[in-house]
């Protein structure tokens, strides 16, 4: 594997002490699958896929083989709902189905039952949080501009630092990282790399690199979500 999270526990004394960063990545588009991921392998830069499952296998989007490919790579698969639909919008019933099903999908391929959770459109409610407490996910990640705090941020609602849009800049992403201190972890947020089919979450892969780049040269230590249980 390419990420082991037991190589996690070993050093686990050094990290505390790091700046954490956690890479998230929205829809499961194909362009990530063919144009960042290989180079996130090759820099041992980890992160999570939230996958929509409707679209899995459609034009633009990675297939469940591609995504089963990641996760036998180490890398975690996260739930972001079946059909991406903001779940204040749904019932309670509706947001269980639509959690179940990516469930089901994933154990249909050979993945484990994910352990966090994404907010389609970063919207959030009470009631999805019940939901998601009630299946037993740990994590779940929404919107905002802040630093994740486990002293104070619930784990259900953690918020990103970071959203890696078209006019965003390295800039902005420096000053989002910095916010990783004092045990606090920067979560940023991708779509596609690119994202063609929807321009509004590009980001064009040269600047994905140099985001990327910018963390190593810096000492950034980049955990998977799910290593915020330990």
């Amino acid at each position: 594997k390419f990420y082991d999270p037991k190589l996690f526990e070993t050093e686990f004394s050094i990290i505390t002490k790091e700046k954490k960063i956690l890479i998230s990545i929205d829809d499961g588009f194909s362009s990530f699958y063919n144009e960042a991921w290989p180079y996130l392998r090759k820099n041992n830069i980890p992160f999570i896929l939230f996958v929509s499952t409707e679209p899995v296998g459609k034009n633009g989007y990675m297939t469940w083989e591609q995504i089963r490919k990641l996760h036998d790579d180490g890398f975690e698969i996260g739930n972001h709902t079946r059909r991406h639909i903001s779940v204040g919008r749904q019932t309670e019933e509706q947001l269980h189905q639509d959690i179940e099903y990516i469930e089901k999908q994933c154990e249909k391929h050979g993945i484990p039952k994910p352990v966090s959770f994404c907010y389609p459109a970063y919207q959030t409610t009470n009631r999805a949080v019940r939901v998601l407490n009630s299946r037993g996910y740990q994590f779940a990640r929404a919107g905002g501009s802040q630093a994740y705090d486990a002293k104070k941020d619930h784990p259900l609602l953690i918020p990103q630092a970071f959203d890696g849009k078209p006019k965003s800049t390295l800039g902005q992403f420096k000053e989002a990282a910095s916010k990783a201190k004092g045990g606090k972890v920067s979560v940023m947020t991708f779509h596609g790399v690119p994202d063609i089919q929807h321009p509004w979450v590009n980001t064009a892969p040269e600047k994905f690199k140099s985001y990327m780049d910018y963390l190593k040269q810096s000492g950034y230590k980049v955990i998977a979500l799910r290593d915020l249980k330990r």
